[in-house]
C-alpha cells in the first residue's frame, strides 16, 4: 500500500480480525453492549459482526482527571466528555440500530449492504460525516499475533483521538474469506489525525505482510435539512464534516 493511501486511512488496520472473549453460557443470548470495547486476541473468534459505538466521543480537557469521572472498575473507554454537535449525537443514537441487510456485505456496494434507509434523524438537522470501508482477505498461514497486538493499541489510540462515532466489524465469508469493516467519523480531519498516530502506523506496516486483499473505500454520509433519512455518497476529495 502506498504512502499516499495511508494518509487517509482511519483508525486501524483491523481485520486482523477483532475478537472478543466468549461470554458464559447463561449470558449467551444477551445482546452485546455496543459501548464495550472489543477484546483483540487470537484465541477466540466472534460468530457475529461487532458494532462498537464509543460512549464518550472525545477527550477531557487536560486539567481534569478522568478518575473523577469514570469509576475505576468501569469497562468503558477511559476517554471522556463528548465534544459533539447535535446532529452527530443524533447519528450516534440512531446507529445503535445499524446492521447489514445481506450476508454478502463484504462484496456488496456499501450503500446497499446496510440498513441506511432505516436510520432516522431529526428533520431540521443537516450535516455530513466521513465513512471509511475496509475490504480484506487474510493470507492463509500469516502470523496474526503481532498484528492483533498492534490493532488493539491502535484502537485505543483512535478512541483517545476523538471524533470516532462508530466502528463496525464483520466476520469473514466462509466461502471467499472476504471481510468488511467500516467506521464513521465526525470529520475527515479526525480520521487523518488518528491515522498519523504511532500505533496506527505500526499496524499498517504489519498489515502489508498479512493480507492477500486489502482495499480501502471512502464515502460521505449526508443528512439534509427537511428530511429524516441519510444518504451514502462517494467521497469527492473535499473536506467532510467538522
Amino acid at each position: 500500500m502506498s504512502a499516499a493511501a495511508l494518509t487517509v486511512t482511519p483508525i486501524l488496520v483491523l481485520q486482523a480480525e477483532p475478537h472478543e472473549h466468549v461470554l458464559p453460557a447463561d449470558n449467551a443470548t444477551s445482546p452485546r453492549d455496543p459501548h464495550l470495547v472489543p477484546v483483540f486476541d487470537k484465541l477466540t473468534s466472534p460468530t457475529d459482526p461487532i458494532l462498537f459505538l464509543p460512549p464518550l466521543l472525545s477527550c477531557l480537557p487536560p486539567h481534569l482527571s478522568v478518575h473523577n469521572i469514570i469509576p475505576s472498575h468501569s469497562s468503558a473507554p477511559k476517554t471522556h466528555l463528548p465534544d459533539i454537535d447535535p446532529a452527530s449525537l443524533s447519528l450516534h443514537k440512531t446507529l445503535h440500530n445499524f446492521k447489514p441487510i445481506t450476508s454478502s456485505y463484504a462484496t456488496m456496494p456499501y450503500a446497499e449492504a446496510f440498513n441506511w434507509s432505516e436510520l432516522r434523524l431529526p428533520a431540521h438537522e443537516e450535516r455530513e460525516w466521513y465513512c471509511v470501508v475496509f475490504r480484506s482477505k487474510r493470507k492463509e498461514g500469516s502470523d496474526s499475533g503481532p498484528l492483533y497486538e498492534a490493532d488493539a493499541k491502535a484502537h485505543e489510540e483512535a478512541i483517545q483521538n476523538g471524533g470516532l462515532i462508530m466502528y463496525w466489524y464483520g466476520i469473514p465469508d466462509p466461502e471467499t474469506g472476504m471481510n468488511l469493516a467500516t467506521c464513521i467519523w465526525q470529520s475527515r480531519r479526525h480520521a487523518i489525525a488518528a491515522n498519523s498516530r504511532p500505533h496506527h502506523l505500526r499496524a499498517m506496516r504489519l498489515a502489508a505482510a498479512s493480507y492477500e486483499v486489502y482495499d480501502l473505500e471512502r464515502y460521505t454520509l449526508r443528512k439534509v435539512a427537511g428530511q429524516t433519512g441519510v444518504t451514502v455518497e462517494s467521497f469527492s476529495g473535499q473536506d467532510v464534516g467538522w
